[in-house]
């Protein structure tokens, strides 16, 4: 039964890996660090930015690595104003949802401000009236306290969900909360998704599978409201 869609944001809504990569990789150069893309993908990608710092600049104090957090984030705004776009299919998905009244939110790892940033230039600002933020909770993604999160600000249960998710982190994050959890291969290699739960895995929101995938939950829905005694 389906009555729930949940969105990860970086990678899921939009393609920001690249962005991501080369505005770290030109903050890092400062610090003495090259980092190429395996790494990055390894060692950033879903993983809060207080958690990266920790294990790259250990020396730096709380108040150095936050400092240097917003800093990439903020060269990260600049450079993304231009270029987001909504990933393919997006769009006519949540066109879908709403239609069949599905609740929805997005959660992240991703600061406020980015997070709010993003939301807004791919004007999804009033789509989402549900963001669950890691970095107001005790634990980000890996652990699936952000989506136990959602689903009680939704009051859902993991069961009625879908969660769309691009890196290892955020599936498993998903998967440990109980959600079929759908892989967006922006930054990761298929099998990679496949290998931690991803139940689906696909290029973008436009990939006919998940059309199948999301109405046939949605039919078992109505098939069970319709037998359903009154």
């Amino acid at each position: 039964m389906l009555t729930a869609l949940l969105f990860d944001l970086d990678g899921t809504l939009a393609d920001t890996d690249p962005i991501h990569f080369h505005t770290w990789r030109d903050i890092l150069c400062n610090y003495g660090l090259e980092i190429d893309r395996p790494f990055y993908q390894t060692n950033f990608s879903g993983r809060l930015n207080a958690a990266i710092v920790q294990d790259l600049l250990p020396h730096l104090s709380i108040e150095e690595g936050q400092q240097l957090s917003e800093r990439k984030e903020a060269e990260f705004r600049q450079r993304a104003a231009q270029q987001l776009q909504p990933l393919a299919g997006l769009l006519n998905l949540l066109s879908w949802a709403n239609t069949q009244n599905l609740k929805q939110a997005v959660v992240t790892n991703a600061p406020k401000e980015n997070a709010q940033f993003m939301l807004q230039v791919l004007g999804l600002e009033n789509s989402f009236t549900t963001v669950v933020l890691a970095e107001e909770l005790p634990k980000g993604k890996p652990d699936p306290l952000p989506y136990q999160e959602a689903l009680q600000q939704l009051g859902v249960s993991s069961q009625s969900a879908v969660a769309f998710e691009d890196s290892p982190s955020g599936i498993r994050s998903a998967v440990s909360a109980g959600i079929l959890t759908v892989g967006i291969a922006s930054t990761h290699d298929p099998q990679d998704l496949y290998a931690v739960g991803a139940t689906l895995v696909i290029e973008d929101f436009a990939d006919s599978r998940l059309e199948e995938l999301l109405k046939f939950s949605w039919q078992q829905v109505t098939a069970e409201l319709a037998t359903t005694p009154t």
